[in-house]
């Protein structure tokens, strides 16, 4: 079983910082390789660019919680949730499939 997880490319837990902007505040995140393409891809599927994805996410928990304590511990949760709901719609896809 942990060869699946000790086996995996070391180039899909590099840690890549990014620079970008918070609510006008420049900043950098660094976060691993794969949670970066799961931002990539939350993006993609908002319509707009990863920056302005992840300035919006930051805006918004601003406004309903305050500064976080860990932006990128929230950021690599939101990819959880993300994944999580890609898994349930294409078990619904498989299950009306049938």
């Amino acid at each position: 079983m942990c060869q699946v997880f000790a086996g995996q490319d070391p180039a899909r837990y590099e840690s890549i910082t990014r620079r970008l902007r918070l609510n006008g505040q420049s900043t950098s995140i660094r976060l691993e390789r794969a949670f970066w393409e799961i931002v990539d891809e939350i993006a993609l599927n908002e319509g707009t660019t990863t920056p302005a994805f992840v300035s919006k996410l930051h805006a918004e928990v601003l406004e309903q919680r305050g500064e976080p304590e860990n932006f990128t511990s929230l950021l690599r949760c939101a990819c959880l949730i993300h994944m999580d709901r890609r898994a349930q719609t294409g078990a619904a896809h498989a299950l009306a499939a049938e």
